[in-house]
């Protein structure tokens, strides 16, 4: 008799960050003073007049019946001029698909596009869902790594020399879970003239499009390179930009052949997206963007504290990060030395040390393909954030 799981299945590696986020709330529900870099979500509210506006929804009945599959469609007109606006990229409703969250975007996408045997180019440093939705899909993905030594972003050189015959899409993330790079302007283009010169799909999540500092300024494929447009699928959400994680209201923009078999699929799936979220995501988008104007100030200063003393740690290296909430430290230089008693040989088993010795739950880089490394978020209160840093600086100076 066969697995009781598919082998499909079977080979999915659980989310590593919520596992350590979900661990150190354990501790923390024990009693523990548990200190957690893990989760990647802001840690404000969600702005009132979005919670507002989904009570009232919750309270009209025609949100209490099925809507349409692809979403509601004043939610993805709503969509198309926010896209516009934030982007500049001028899209129709019709190519909007709202999902549930943006995991399921993604999921949806490579679902879509990809044929058993297909190749998917991905960048690393990347986030934990990329590499399992392609394999689910059929495709197999093809890490290209991308150092501390060129600020954790891909170059066109190094993305030709992974090409094969079967590759048939690159995924792109700027700014960029879990490193927080942000690829310049001229790079994204020479990345999407490249994607186009060898007909190439490109999936590009910009869900992180409004956390950026200083100079960093995200810059989308289609715009950068109108001709792409036809072969690129725009993935985004509510959740970091309105403190929405727990919303699930994501979306993906495609051409019309894509969005209507990406449609059919998630009628099957789930159906609509949960009429109220829905409601919701309308009320955020289709207002101004000064409440993440008012988290960015935050997290601006909370990422330059964070950098200072990651980089004051003796064997950590730390860039500094220009968008999202992540810092993404070597920590090579910290591998193979005693620290209480014990020896870290991996970022894993540091990981686990740090958490075990000084109860601070951080993220390690094997999760994001990159071994070395560690995954920090700065989206927690400065208090945390100082007194979280401070034990680990402890622990290894």
């Amino acid at each position: 008799m066969g697995s009781r799981i598919s082998a499909r299945i079977g080979a999915i590696s659980e989310s590593a960050t919520l596992a350590v986020d979900s661990k150190a709330k354990a501790l923390k529900a024990a009693g523990r003073p548990v200190i957690g870099f893990g989760a990647g979500e802001p840690d404000f509210p969600t702005p009132g007049y979005i919670v507002e506006a989904a009570v009232a929804a919750a309270q009209d009945p025609k949100n209490h019946r099925y809507s349409p599959a692809g979403g509601l469609p004043e939610l993805k007109q709503a969509i198309a001029e926010k896209t516009r606006r934030d982007s500049g990229y001028e899209i129709e409703a019709s190519q909007v698909l709202v999902t549930n969250g943006g995991k399921h975007a993604v999921y949806n996408a490579f679902a879509t596009l990809l044929d058993p045997g297909d190749e998917v180019l991905l960048p690393a440093p990347y986030w934990t869902t990329y590499p399992e939705a392609i394999r689910l899909a059929g495709g197999v993905p093809v890490e290209v790594l991308a150092d501390e030594s060129q600020n954790y972003c891909v170059t066109v050189e190094q993305l030709e020399a992974a090409r094969t015959p079967r590759t048939k899409a690159l995924l792109f993330c700027s700014p960029s879970n879990p490193t927080g790079a942000v690829d310049s302007p001229e790079a994204v283009e020479a990345i999407g003239r490249w994607a186009l010169e060898h007909d190439l799909w490109v999936v590009t999540d910009e869900i992180y499009e409004h956390l950026t500092y200083g100079d960093a300024r995200p810059t989308s494929i289609p715009v950068a390179v109108p001709e792409i447009a036809d072969r690129t699928v725009v993935l985004n959400g509510v959740a970091k930009t309105y403190a929405m994680t727990g919303w699930r209201v994501g979306w993906m923009i495609a051409p019309l052949d894509v969005i209507k078999a990406a449609t059919n699929l998630q009628s099957h799936q789930t159906s609509n997206v949960c009429n109220i979220a829905q409601r919701a995501a309308l009320a955020a988008v289709s207002g101004d963007l000064s409440t993440v104007d008012e988290m960015k100030v935050a997290f601006d200063r909370r990422r330059r504290t964070m950098v200072r003393m990651l980089n004051e740690i003796p064997g950590v290296e730390c860039p500094e990060p220009t968008g999202a909430f992540y810092a993404y430290p070597s920590v090579k230089g910290v591998l193979g030395k005693q620290i209480n008693g014990r020896t870290a040989t991996t970022s894993s088993e540091l990981a686990d040390i740090i958490l075990d010795e000084v109860e601070v739950a951080v993220v390690p880089g094997e999760a994001f393909g990159a071994p070395g490394y560690l995954r920090l978020s700065y989206a927690l209160g400065d208090d945390d954030l100082a007194e979280g840093l401070s034990r680990i600086a402890k622990l290894l100076g």
